[in-house]
C-alpha cells in the first residue's frame, strides 16, 4: 500500500498528469464515456494533502478542457447533425436530444450551465445547439463559465474529501471519486425531477430546425 501511496504522489507531481487532465476533459465533452469527473476529483483529494498538482493550476486545466470539449461538441452537431451514427439514433439519445433542443428554445443558459454536470445531458445539449445553430458566440460565453463552475465544483469535492487521508492518498481518491459519483447521480435525479417527463407530443418533435 505504501508503495501504491508512493507512485501516486510521484505521479501526480508530474508535468504530465495535467495533460491528462486536459486530454480527458476534452473528449468527455463529446465522449462522455471518459471519466474526467474521476480524474479531476481524484487528483484534487491527493492534491489537499500532498500539494500537488497544485488546486488552482488543476482547476484551469480541466476548465479549459471542458471548455474545448463542449465547443467541439457543437462544432461536430452543427456539421453532421444529431442522426449520423448509430449511438445518436438510439432511442435514448433522441430523447435526450428532443428535449435539448426543446430547453433551448426556452431557457438556454440556465440549460447549457447545468447540462455540463450531467456527463450524457451536456453532449446531448452541445451537438444539439450545434445542429440548430445557436448562436455560437453565446455559446462560448455560457460554456467558458460552466465549464469554470465544474471544474471549481470538482476539485472542490476532491479537496474536501481528500483532506482526510493525508498518509492514505489511494483510499482519499477513491472516496472522494465515490462521493462525486453519488452527488452526480443525486444532481442528475434533481434535474429529471424538476424538468419533468417529456410530453408525447414533445417527444415526436425534432430539434433539426434552427434557432431564432
Amino acid at each position: 500500500m505504501q508503495a501504491i501511496n508512493d507512485f501516486i504522489l510521484a505521479a501526480a507531481s508530474q508535468p504530465w498528469v495535467l495533460l491528462l487532465v486536459l486530454a480527458c476533459c476534452l473528449i468527455d465533452g463529446f465522449f462522455p464515456p471518459i471519466p474526467s469527473e474521476s480524474v479531476v476529483v481524484g487528483l484534487a483529494a491527493v492534491s489537499a494533502t500532498a500539494g500537488v498538482p497544485n488546486a488552482w493550476v488543476l482547476i484551469l486545466v480541466a476548465a479549459i478542457g471542458a471548455f474545448s470539449g463542449d465547443n467541439i461538441a457543437y462544432l461536430i452537431g452543427k456539421k453532421i447533425g444529431i442522426h449520423r451514427w448509430r449511438w445518436m439514433r438510439t432511442m435514448r439519445m433522441q430523447v435526450a436530444f428532443r428535449w435539448a433542443g426543446r430547453e433551448l428554445r426556452r431557457r438556454a443558459a440556465s440549460l447549457i450551465m447545468v447540462a455540463r454536470f450531467i456527463p450524457v445531458g451536456r453532449v446531448a445539449v452541445n451537438l444539439t445547439a450545434g445542429a440548430t445553430h445557436f448562436h455560437h458566440v453565446e455559446f462560448i460565453v455560457l460554456t467558458s463559465m460552466s465549464g469554470l463552475l465544474w471544474a471549481g465544483y470538482s476539485v472542490a469535492i476532491g479537496l474536501f474529501f481528500g483532506q482526510w487521508f493525508e498518509h492514505n492518498h489511494l483510499l482519499g481518491a477513491v472516496i472522494a471519486i465515490v462521493c462525486a459519483v453519488i452527488l452526480g447521480i443525486i444532481v442528475d435525479r434533481i434535474i429529471n425531477k424538476v424538468r419533468g417527463p417529456l410530453p408525447a407530443e414533445e417527444k415526436d418533435a425534432t430539434p433539426d430546425t434552427p434557432l431564432p
